[in-house]
């Protein structure tokens, strides 16, 4: 142990001095942020040209209705089809209406000289919609139609609760969590990937350089693996405890003092189940996201969980990067190898969109049993509310199969260290690991 240790405080001191290691931690959880407030911003601030769309109406009832914006300026023309394509050419395009639009709203068509947008098409696909719609309801000749409609216009507003079995409940959210779940699901992902790949980079690095033929004059190669991957994973768990302790300290601290009192109070009573819709005019999902930053005690355990699934899915999956870097003497011979431990992370991210839609779906629960794929998609399905039985049950799993993990990848690792100038088959590693010793 004492040998395994020194390793681990090398592989630990080399990588938490350096400054790539201080800045990506400080600022990783302001890029996280970043990236869910980005898409919002862009669609928000993001403006495109203006196309100015000629119009060709057979029928004299869509034209006069259609209203220009900033997006697209509609040009009623006299012209037929034929000549205004060919002559309108220093437009966006040339839009077609048929002469029985209202009963067939299929007789649309439109001629562009660019490619087309997906905003505009929309734009006149549900102008067109709406202008039949009220010629349609002029049928029935009804006073006041228009104001009657406005009034009669409802939006409903939830409010989800979570029983506990104890007759108690909180206040949750589907948006809310389906978003945590994302970015949590995403964290373990990108985890995996790098430091996997780290740990596979540093023994092909000490590899070529010969330094692994000096170490085993001294030290195991089953303790110097375990040294490496240990090594690592510790720097894995002081990221993310930084985080948690960051994050934590804000939502705790900083944002109940920055966050007006009234606003507080319409969160708390939202979490207590005696809001009264009537009296405010906040969003409901704005209030749950508020109520989700300031928890504390669900942030903490959020991150206890993250922390547990992401040393257990490292440690599984960097023992076998450990084995196939091992094996190879650059990377490029490693990525024939590294691809059937690739693809049930990949696998996992697939996985982990459709179980946004049902996170208690058969397949999201066994899921998140499977070893390989449980630590992306069990933390994508946390934040929507999973019983802690399936959840130790998981961890459990994971961690054995991690045991299981090393001493594979060991008996591959003691020979492929020694192993240079070929690069092995799949075949010739199953022979490795039935080596006796």
């Amino acid at each position: 142990m004492s040998q395994i240790g020194i390793i681990i405080e090398r592989e630990f001191n080399e990588r938490v001095r350096k400054k790539s290691f201080i800045i990506t931690t400080l600022l990783m959880p302001l890029l996280v942020v970043a990236l869910m407030v980005a898409p919002s911003l862009v669609m928000i601030f993001a403006t495109g040209d203006t196309r100015h769309v000629a119009v060709i109406d057979h029928s004299g009832v869509i034209a006069p209705s259609l209203e220009s914006g900033s997006e697209v300026v509609f040009e009623p023309t006299d012209l037929s089809v034929d000549d205004a394509r060919k002559n309108l050419t220093d437009i966006f395009g040339v839009l077609e209406i048929g002469p029985d639009i209202l009963s067939n709203p299929n007789d649309v068509k439109l001629y562009t000289n660019t490619s087309s947008s997906m905003l505009v098409e929309d734009n006149i696909r549900s102008q067109i919609a709406d202008i039949i719609e009220r010629e349609k309801l002029k049928k029935y000749d009804i006073h006041n139609l228009p104001e009657i409609l406005k009034e009669v216009e409802t939006t409903v507003s939830i409010q989800t609760f979570r029983n506990d079995g104890e007759g108690d409940s909180e206040a949750q959210s589907s948006v809310i969590s389906t978003g945590i779940g994302f970015v949590l699901g995403m964290v373990l992902y990108m985890f995996l990937i790098i430091y996997g790949g780290m740990v596979m980079q540093s023994v092909i690095e000490e590899k070529n350089s010969r330094v692994l033929e000096v170490m085993v004059s001294s030290v195991k190669p089953f303790d110097m693996m375990m040294g490496k991957i240990l090594g690592v994973a510790a720097v894995a768990a002081v990221q993310v405890l930084i985080w948690g302790v960051l994050i934590c300290g804000v939502s705790a601290l900083a944002m109940p003092a920055l966050i007006p009192s009234d606003i507080m109070q319409n969160v708390e009573a939202m979490q207590q189940g005696t809001l009264n819709m009537a009296q405010t005019d906040m969003d409901m999902d704005m209030l749950r996201a508020i109520g989700t930053a300031t928890d504390f005690g669900y942030l903490a355990t959020i991150f206890v969980w993250l922390l547990l699934f992401i040393i257990g899915g490292y440690l599984l999956y960097s023992a076998l990067f450990a084995a196939i870097g091992s094996s190879v003497d650059s990377v490029q011979d490693a990525q024939q190898l590294q691809t059937p431990v690739m693809m049930p992370i990949i696998f996992s991210i697939i996985i982990m969109m459709t179980i946004l839609n049902d996170p208690n779906s058969t397949l999201a629960v066994w899921c998140s049993y499977i070893p390989f794929t449980s630590p992306v998609v069990m933390m994508a399905r946390i934040p929507s509310g999973v019983p802690v039985w399936q959840i130790v049950v998981s961890l459990a799993i994971l961690y054995a199969t991690f045991v299981a993990a090393v001493w594979f990848a060991a008996k591959i690792y003691r020979v492929g260290i020694f192993m240079y100038g070929k690069k092995p088959s799949f075949k010739e590693l199953w022979k490795w690991v039935r080596y006796k010793y």
